[in-house]
């Protein structure tokens, strides 16, 4: 099984963690976002990660993806077993998937981190000040009303507790960090499932991919011990993606 991604992506970093609380073998093609060539437009019509491939079969979006693992490998299922609470995980899902992916990725960490340092573009400053003061704020309220009192959603974590705090670790690239004073629930639910072993491994091998130099990188994560694929081991160049999928 392969995974095409950038460890930066929320998306992608999603999808891994999922694999890691399943206990499934993965190669990854930690590509970088925005370059590269045509082919991976053939895996990826819409050019977004993550791409998953499982022998035959090729599958993109990160929604289809879990969906897909989930009925593909049953063991240690990443949605809860009761129907009610099946529908609130996946409507948790969708709700970090779009509108924590406006605010956290598009509002502040395209805008802070990925237009200089990618396009070298300015900051739309007006469109981080707005997710500062009004988004995020709305959001983190919203999310403080759904967080439990202590461990995950479901009991055991799962996909709900993971598609929403994979968002605040890119907004921490960009400083941003929940106030633990006004939003308590949910600023230590978000930090109970980055501590949890199906996600703090993926943290240090993203930390080498934004520090690191591209032509640098894949040493570097080989030798964190990532499982890079065969591709990035013959030294392919990286392919475009976008972050969204």
């Amino acid at each position: 099984m392969k995974i095409i991604g950038s460890y930066v992506s929320p998306y992608v970093r999603k999808v891994l963690a999922g694999l890691n609380l399943k206990g499934l073998s993965y190669e990854i093609d930690p590509i970088t976002p925005f370059f590269g060539d045509d082919a991976f437009e053939k895996a990826s019509p819409l050019r977004r990660i993550p791409v998953l491939v499982d022998g035959d079969l090729t599958l993109c979006d990160s929604s289809v993806i879990c969906a897909y693992l989930d009925e593909a490998y049953p063991a240690r299922p990443l949605l809860p077993a009761d129907p009610k609470d099946r529908a609130r995980a996946r409507w948790l899902e969708e709700y970090a998937d779009t509108r924590m992916g406006d605010v956290f990725i598009w509002g502040l960490f395209y805008q802070r981190f990925v237009r200089p340092a990618v396009w070298k573009e300015p900051t739309d400053e007006a469109r981080v000040q707005k997710s500062l003061t009004q988004d995020a704020p709305a959001v983190l309220d919203y999310l403080e009303s759904q967080a439990p009192a202590d461990g995950f959603l479901f009991g055991e974590i799962g996909l709900a507790d993971i598609s929403v705090a994979t968002f605040f670790v890119n907004a921490g690239y960009v400083d941003f960090a929940i106030d633990r004073d006004r939003w308590p629930r949910a600023a230590a639910w978000v930090g109970r499932v980055l501590e949890h072993e199906c996600v703090r491994p993926l943290l240090a091998l993203e930390k080498i991919q934004v520090s690191t130099s591209i032509a640098g990188r894949r040493q570097a994560l080989l030798d964190a011990g990532a499982p890079l694929c065969p591709e990035t081991l013959a030294g392919r160049e990286p392919r475009p993606s976008i972050m969204l999928a």
